[in-house]
């Protein structure tokens, strides 16, 4: 099998490094060319100067950021790859953008699949990614080698656009922990807690989760190095509620978070990881 990867960011990067650890990697490519370079002499990959150079491929990752970013390099690649080839789109878009992707590409007989991760930055670097996947399972089968260099966890959830469903269900979760948290570290401080007591403390019952346990020391020290970054949140909570409004269930968690993070962007703090949140429920 041969890959190529298409996003080389934070969560992007470690991932390619995983495909060429599995020797399945062949090519890298960027927006910023300089990126893809020095990735590919670092593991003695092509790294591409367009979509031309993953036409030998039989599946291309992409991992990045905005909508517009996947439909184009969709489109590039639809001109390129060979019939039976496989993109895997790891980016959290829309529903319908994954639609357009896998019709567009359904015209040259190539699969797409729709596969948003979640396990942030920690899980990119430790290959332990949960994958979760919408598109025919026969095309899952085709990319599973490739998927399963970084995932922990390859979930196949239904047809095209039931993996970015479920991606856009993992943020309400992710936002309403990271809104609970914060406010509640928030309160913690002005209640001269000792964090070194009130973190294991939390993290010992029912009050634990994963954005406690990686989140919690930085923010009371007010370190905010992005995993994930507001910006990157405050798209995601978009998507997930121009999903969720057509449904008609109650979005109080959704709004609050995407005015939160709205704010944290006013503020300045759109490349900040999303923890600094915090700085808003300190009032």
């Amino acid at each position: 099998m041969k890959v190529g990867f298409i996003g080389l960011g934070a969560m992007g990067a470690p991932m390619a490094r995983y495909v060429h650890g599995k020797g399945l990697l062949t090519a890298v490519g960027n927006r910023t060319q300089a990126k893809a370079d020095a990735l590919a002499a670092e593991l003695e990959v092509r790294a591409a100067r367009s979509a031309a150079n993953f036409a030998d491929c039989d599946v291309v990752a992409l991992c990045v950021s905005l909508d517009a970013d996947v439909l184009e390099n969709v489109a590039a690649l639809a001109d390129v790859l060979k019939a039976g080839a496989v993109v895997v789109d790891h980016s959290t878009v829309a529903v319908e953008t994954a639609r357009r992707c896998a019709a567009m590409l359904a015209t040259h007989n190539i699969g797409f699949l729709d596969a948003p991760v979640s396990g942030g930055v920690e899980g990119a670097r430790n290959g332990k990614l949960s994958v979760m996947v919408g598109g025919e399972a026969e095309n899952l089968e085709r990319a599973r080698a490739a998927i399963e260099a970084y995932a922990a966890r390859i979930s196949h959830m239904g047809g095209t656009g039931a993996g970015q469903a479920t991606k856009a269900v993992n943020q309400v979760l992710v936002a309403g922990i990271n809104e609970a948290v914060c406010e509640g570290l928030a309160l913690g401080e002005k209640l001269g807690l000792d964090p070194e007591r009130l973190l294991p403390t939390l993290m010992a019952g029912a009050a634990n989760n994963w954005f406690l346990d990686k989140r919690g020391a930085t923010m009371l020290r007010d370190e905010f190095a992005p995993g994930f970054k507001c910006a990157h949140m405050l798209k995601d909570l978009r998507i997930v509620q121009a999903i969720a409004r057509d449904t008609g269930i109650r979005t109080a968690t959704i709004d609050q978070a995407l005015a939160d993070y709205a704010e944290l962007i006013e503020r300045g703090m759109g490349e900040s990881d999303t923890s600094a949140l915090i700085s808003i429920k300190r009032g």
